[in-house]
């Protein structure tokens, strides 16, 4: 019997770790996914506006038509099938589940219902169908302040103020659009403790934050260096995001635009005090070490909703070892340590870092690694049909990959009549039964 492998987690990492060993190499590959639907963050992470970096999603759903390959949806590693599980069942298990979870402040007031994580609100404006609901959010703010500087930040800032008619053609889910368009929120502060040579945002994405219509942008002159080119020290990206940057800085503010960004760099969050409607915040500055080092200077910037972006972290799985300050799984080049069996990719390997295209490299790498160790190995798996057997007999329904297909046509089918490549459809029940091809969607 040929070797068989299961992946956990159906986002990049994973479908390209599938398509590589059963293109390459010829082994058979379960995807387990804890949602009902594929592609991880390519759905449920990049902007809804960003058409064709959401079009990858096209190209990794055509690995779960290969023949070697199955897709098992709506099965969570870790409640209905455990690690140990998994290990009794496959060959070798291909961990790529990512990084999640948003990590914390630490400041007074960052609990407030009014303070909320960039993971949860971008989970909310792309479907996720485990977000919660952000409308009354954004119906009671004016002033948002977005603390990060990087791509999700200015993703959560764009959002908040581009112009509806260009969100209406995206593939948002219609609740998402008409909180959107009932929207109170005029004034986004985008806060950084660092300067803003040191933001990691790309420079595609923010010059978009310049061309929205009706919306004046504004930086702080005295937060931008004294000299581009040695703040820069070489790196390219930099120099041109901080040409961006001081060109901002030069433009007058229009008073009469019904909506405005203005960046604060330098500052450190220190209190949310949603009761007094303001955030405080430390000025910062490079120490004579080269440290970032606080000035004393506390300064009080308007705020009625706080979306905090500062990063994503990976969470445990029972069963595997787990570095706790990094967030990530430890092992060596992809097999994870004190394991005979398990293996890491993705984000849930590196940490959040790189794009789309990094999870293929980042795959290949693992595959190599395991596939070394199975060479001349018996298999010890199972055999395919006694997988489902299983989950049939612990009432697990899962979604494969014609349950998929199913959902794909409903939104395609959804987005057509208002005009669009597709819509969004949220509500897991809704998913699974279209999936099972109970009912249709509205």
């Amino acid at each position: 019997m040929s070797h068989r492998c299961a992946i956990v987690g159906a986002g990049p990492a994973g479908i390209y770790a599938a398509e590589i060993l059963a293109e390459e190499h010829g082994i058979e590959v379960d995807i387990f996914e804890a949602l009902p639907v594929p592609c991880g963050l390519v759905r449920y992470g990049v902007a809804p506006d960003h058409f064709s970096i959401r079009s990858v999603r096209d190209k990794l759903v055509q690995t779960l038509d290969h023949p070697k390959v199955r897709f098992f949806g709506n099965v969570t590693i870790g409640r209905d099938v455990s690690v140990s599980d998994l290990s009794e069942w496959y060959d070798a298990v291909i961990y790529t589940y990512g990084a999640s979870q948003d990590r914390r402040l630490s400041i007074p007031g960052e609990d407030h219902p009014m303070s909320i994580p960039a993971t949860e609100f971008v989970r909310w404006y792309t479907g996720h169908p485990d977000a919660g609901d952000f409308s009354q959010h954004l119906a009671s703010a004016t002033n948002v302040v977005v603390i990060g500087l990087g791509n999700v930040a200015v993703d959560v800032t764009r959002i908040l103020v581009k112009p509806i008619a260009e969100l209406e053609t995206t593939d948002m889910p219609e609740h998402v659009l008409e909180a959107l368009r009932q929207s109170s929120v005029r004034h986004v502060h985008v806060v950084g403790r660092r300067g803003p040579q040191h933001g990691t945002f790309t420079t595609k994405e923010l010059k978009e934050l310049g061309e929205l219509s009706g919306v004046g942008v504004s930086v702080h002159a005295e937060d931008l260096p004294a000299n581009d080119q040695e703040a820069s020290n070489g790196n390219r990206v930099i120099e041109r995001n901080l040409a961006v940057l001081r060109e901002w800085s030069t433009r007058e503010s229009d008073t009469d635009s019904p909506g405005s960004i203005e960046f604060h760099f330098w500052s450190k969050p220190e209190e949310i005090d949603i009761a007094a409607q303001v955030i405080r915040v430390e000025r910062m500055e490079i120490g004579p070490t080269g440290d970032l080092q606080g000035t004393g200077n506390l300064v009080e910037i308007p705020v009625d909703l706080v979306i905090r972006s500062v990063g994503y972290r990976g969470e445990s799985l029972e069963g595997l070892i787990f570095d706790s300050a990094q967030g990530v799984i430890p092992h060596s080049e992809g097999k994870v340590d004190q394991s005979s069996d398990a293996y890491v990719a993705g984000w849930i390997k590196r940490g959040p870092s790189g794009i789309i295209g990094t999870n293929k490299k980042d795959a290949s790498a693992t595959v190599l690694t395991l596939v070394a160790s199975l060479d001349g190995a018996s298999s010890r798996s199972i055999p395919s049909e006694k997988v489902i057997e299983e989950l049939a007999h612990r009432n697990i329904s899962f979604v494969d990959v014609e349950g998929w297909k199913r959902i794909d046509t409903a939104e395609r089918s959804l987005g057509a009549i208002q005009g669009r490549e597709r819509t969004t459809i949220h509500e897991r029940q809704q998913l699974l039964a279209i999936a099972g091809g109970t009912t249709q969607s509205t």
